[in-house]
């Protein structure tokens, strides 16, 4: 049997959905596989940053995110000995930190688990199509697309697909990487673990609140541990380190595991129930490139970071958000084949800057013994962290421009390459941010009626996704401090709330679609 698509995507993890739901949302639909019989059960990669929550937001999916959420007194986030105390350090303390002044975007506390089986359903809804036991035996590309093998899983019936474009999202093993011979590069494999998931009454401990302790202890397994709330107030995560090279699961048999819970959780005699042990491996691995001619990586087909600092899955979801929009643009004759060189150019920066984070926040956290004499310190503020990274690829870049990966959002430059500042605006229908225009298509941000005359008119020279966006009269706010520009100037924002290029005051239709020309490889 045979197939067509626009776009197949392998693996059904938070990126390969993500990427599924975006391409629903410009309007691209597409064929996800995944070889496992359904989303994830395990209540692993928690939390959705403010930066990750502004792109559900555009989804639709901020408010479904907010209700999956854990009703908790606040959140936790402690170095210690053991959940019981003493603590060493307190990360944050009671409640998420909140970013009003960068985005009008909250946080959530989703489990992965809970994330894939919302993204399912939205994916759907967009007009994707997911297969779940389905598996990728073999593909091969060429100038026109790809051509795929799948096999049912249960009956190994298989089907060929044609698709324009494949993503690979198919985990950190990924067999579409080693095909299209991909190293990696990174600091390699951190540490092993034990893991289980388990039935205890910790409210004593953790009170009503999501807590994540990172432990140092001598007398743990590995002298690390972790103990981390799940979506059930009586469920949670509880880790130790050990030794593959000694050991294996086997060696902690029931009585030596409930030592060692007993010693996370600081509570001697704590009844538990062992409902799940495995295995983890922690590591940082960052794929050489993102893309291999039809072929985009995402997720952890891409990126690999230890979990110190909750980023993993946060962009992991947001490789679909950035990498969608341009696939769609692509697909609907909108911009030229050189628009998808930009997913490496400007992810993969991201992506090791992130993971060098996570290595950093490991080292002061739980894994000390991996600390050098001239180790660095991580970031630690979560706006830099968050809305600071900048991109380099489908941009016009101005001159002057140092190309630095990081710039303070608090202290906005309005600079091509960085993101479209939050700006509360006054409207007759009330109160609006600047985000919260974006995400649809191309949006040029003026006070100028003669831009947006230009913007309309380039609109359809181009036939493209652009509309322009008038603040002045019956929408008001102070816009041009932030993004650099006189009222009479335009800032040309990508779908993915980037700015790709920018006029300081007045200018002409032609210096636009010029701006737009080099941005989608026309």
């Amino acid at each position: 049997m045979s197939e067509q698509t626009r776009v197949l995507i392998v693996g059904a993890g938070l990126s390969g959905l993500s990427t599924a739901v975006f391409l629903g949302l410009h309007g691209t639909p597409s064929l996800v596989v995944e070889r496992h019989e359904s989303t994830s059960t395990h209540p692993k990669a928690r939390g959705q940053q403010q930066h990750t929550m502004e792109a559900l937001r555009l989804a639709g999916l901020e408010a479904a995110f907010t209700a999956a959420s854990p009703k908790s007194q606040g959140f936790l986030l402690r170095i210690a000995e053991s959940a019981s105390g003493p603590v060493y350090r307190e990360i944050l303390h009671d409640t998420f930190l909140r970013l009003d002044h960068l985005t009008p975007a909250g946080s959530a506390d989703v489990s992965q688990a809970n994330a894939e089986r919302i993204l399912v359903d939205q994916a759907r809804e967009l007009g994707a199509e997911i297969r779940f036991a389905t598996k990728l035996e073999s593909f091969e590309q060429d100038e026109s697309g790809v051509r795929a093998l799948l096999s049912d899983v249960a009956t190994g019936e298989q089907t060929t697909v044609r698709a324009q474009y494949l993503v690979a999202a198919d985990g950190h093993r990924s067999p579409i990487r080693d095909q299209l011979e991909i190293g990696t590069h990174g600091r390699g494999t951190l540490g092993h673990g034990i893991q289980w998931l388990v039935r205890a009454d910790l409210s004593s401990v953790v009170g009503d609140r999501q807590v994540m302790y990172y432990l140092q202890n001598p007398l743990l397994s590995g002298g690390t541990g972790v103990l981390a709330s799940t979506d059930d107030p009586d469920r949670f995560v509880v880790g130790v380190g050990y030794d593959p090279q000694r050991e294996g699961l086997a060696d902690f048999t029931e009585q030596r595991s409930l030592e060692q819970i007993r010693l996370v959780t600081g509570v001697p005699e704590l009844a538990v129930e062992i409902l799940l042990a495995d295995t983890t491996v922690s590591s940082m691995r960052i794929a050489d490139r993102f893309s291999s001619g039809r072929v985009h990586l995402v997720g952890d087909a891409a990126h690999t970071m230890p979990p110190q600092g909750g980023m993993g899955g946060n962009t992991a979801l947001m490789d679909g958000f950035y990498l969608a929009w341009k696939l769609a643009a692509v697909i609907r004759g909108e911009a030229g084949p050189g628009l998808l060189d930009s997913h490496d150019v400007e992810r993969r920066p991201v992506a090791e800057l992130i993971a060098e984070n996570q290595y950093k926040n490991a080292i002061v956290r739980n894994m000390p013994h991996l600390a050098k004499p001239d180790d660095t310190p991580p970031i630690e503020d979560p706006g830099l962290l968050f809305f600071g990274y900048r991109h380099g690829g489908a941009i016009v870049r101005e001159a002057g421009d140092d190309g630095e990966l990081l710039e303070d959002p608090a202290q906005p430059t309005g600079r091509p390459g960085s993101r479209a500042p939050h700006v509360p605006l006054s409207t007759p229908d009330g109160e609006l941010s600047t985000i919260d225009i974006f995400g649809r298509g191309f949006v040029l941000l003026t006070g100028s009626e003669a831009w947006a005359k230009n913007a309309e008119d380039v609109a359809d020279n181009l036939r493209i996704r652009l509309r322009p966006y008038l603040i002045g009269g019956a929408v008001t706010g102070d816009w041009t401090g932030p993004y650099g520009v006189s009222a009479d100037g335009a800032v040309l924002v990508r779908p993915d709330r980037f700015i790709a290029w920018r006029s300081k005051g007045a200018g002409t239709a032609v210096e636009l679609e010029k701006a737009l020309r080099t941005v989608l490889d026309r």
